[in-house]
């Protein structure tokens, strides 16, 4: 999975660590794992759009 790239992937400051923050319940996080891609990725470069605009 490309979670580098993801909306959802932040940095928490206290841990020092990256996490993803999407609201999944339990049932997803099991299905996330089995998974090889995620469904609830979203492309987090802001550039995206202003690329398409040109």
């Amino acid at each position: 999975m490309d979670c580098e790239n993801c909306a959802f992937y932040d940095y928490d400051e206290e841990a020092e660590e990256y996490f993803c923050t999407a609201l999944l319940d339990e049932d997803e996080v099991y299905r996330l794992s089995q998974s090889k891609k995620c469904p609830y990725f979203r492309d987090g470069d802001e550039y995206k759009i202003v690329r398409k605009q040109n």
